[in-house]
Parts: C-alpha cells; structure tokens; sequence
C-alpha cells in the first residue's frame, strides 16, 4: 500500500507540473504578444516623429536663410522645440525597449541611468548601475560595473554603433559572472562537510579548485576538483578535472 500510495503521489506531482509548465507558457506567450504589439505601437510613433522631424529640418533652412545672423523667430523656436520633443520620445522608445529585454531604468538630463540586474536559475542575485549620455557620441558617464568585467572592450566594439547589442553583451558578461560567483557560494554553503578547506579561485570566478572527500567502507578518498569556465559570457565550465591522489586525472570538457 505504501509502494501504491508513493506512486500516486509521484504521479500527482507530475501532473501537477504539467499543468503549472502549460499555464507558464501561457502566460510567456501572452507576454510576447503583448511586447510585440508595444513594440509596433512605438515603431509606428517613431515614424510619425521622424516625418515630423523632416518637415522640420527643411522649415529650419528656411528660417535660417531669413533670419541671417538676427534673433530667432517664433518659428525657428517652436522648430526648436518640436527637435527638443523628438529627442525626448526617442530617449523614452529606447527606454522602453530596455525594459522589454529585462532592463530597468529612468531618463536623467543627459540621457539615462540604467539598471542591470542579475539571476540564476530563478534567484535574483546583484544589480549594476549604468548612467550614459545617450546622444552622439553615446558616453558611459558613470557605473558600477565590477573591475573584471571587459566593460571598455565591450563599449569600443558596440557602444556607438548598436547600443542595443551592448547592453545584451554586457549583461551577459554580467549574469554568467553572478552565475558562478553564486554556484561557488552555494558549494561552500551547502557541502561544507564534504570540503576540504576553502574554494581557490579568481575574482571573475572562471577558474575554481577545491578539494573534497569521498568516503569509502573502510577509508576516505581525498580528490581534487578544477573547474574551467572558458565562455566568458557562461555561467558553466567548459571543461572540469578530478583528480584522486595517487591515481591518474580525469578530465571532461
């Protein structure tokens, strides 16, 4: 009976994962539908603002061609304003995109100040701050970005170019660094018992070894582990090594 009754159980929680994976892809789709209607409804004011801007900028010649070197005209100051509101609504359509690829943040008076943050496997872990001067040329103004983290290779490469692109690099970089700063805390939190000392690594957490043992029926067998995490941008070792002393390394990668 108590066989039958861990089977049932068993199979209750399945299906009641089943159901709760169907109702989160529900709402995942939801999601997407309602981010791609926003996303046309900003492309659409975008356009409406950039046709708005070409009147004005062949209005502008004009005025200028009036105007010599004298005062501005009422007309010259409302086209003015109008490249002052365009600026605006651009800086609020990029804002908005940010919070659409995870990203949190509020205009400032030269641009924006944006937040980044971080999780693994559904725990929120670090957030970073990131203020930029988003017009030409786009300038990192302030941060709190770890030392480690290749943010100035990362801004040559996509910052004037695509800065949606160096966002999406940049918090990558950011979240498999707290990926693995987090699974390394997690090791020495939970298995302490089985550890032998405290975890060797670095500051970006792409290099880890510790030792640990494994006990057998009449002894413990001491190994030594080595984690590599060659992708930057991974959470994950790409290669792993285990080696028992006095017996040959084992290497998986």
């Amino acid at each position: 009976m108590d066989g039958g009754g861990g089977i049932f159980s068993h199979l209750e929680t399945l299906e009641a994962s089943a159901r709760k994976k169907q109702r989160e892809k529900r709402e995942h789709e939801e999601n997407v539908d309602r981010m791609k209607a926003r996303i046309k409804e900003l492309r659409r004011q975008r356009d409406l603002l950039r046709a708005k801007l070409e009147v004005c900028r062949s209005q502008i010649v004009g005025v200028k061609d009036k105007t010599k070197s004298g005062p501005l005209t009422s007309k010259a100051t409302e086209i003015q304003q109008v490249l002052l509101e365009w600026k605006t609504e651009s800086a609020k359509e990029l804002l908005h995109v940010f919070r659409l690829a995870g990203l949190s943040g509020k205009l400032t008076k030269q641009g924006v100040c944006l937040c980044i943050s971080t999780a693994f496997e559904g725990t929120y872990l670090d957030s970073y701050y990131l203020d930029l001067h988003i017009h030409q040329p786009v300038r990192i103004l302030r941060h709190s970005v770890p030392p480690f983290i290749p943010l100035e290779h990362i801004a040559r490469k996509h910052l004037q170019t695509d800065i949606k692109r160096f966002l999406s690099v940049l918090s990558n970089h950011l979240n498999a660094y707290a990926g693995r700063k987090f699974q390394a805390d997690q090791l020495q939190e939970r298995f302490a018992a089985f550890l032998e000392g405290h975890l060797q690594g670095n500051s970006l957490y792409n290099l880890l070894k510790f030792n640990y043992g494994v006990a057998g029926e009449d002894q413990t067998f001491p190994f030594t582990a080595k984690l590599t995490y060659g992708d930057p941008m991974s959470a994950f070792p790409t290669e792993v090594t285990v080696a028992c002393k006095g017996e040959r390394t084992a290497a998986w990668g």
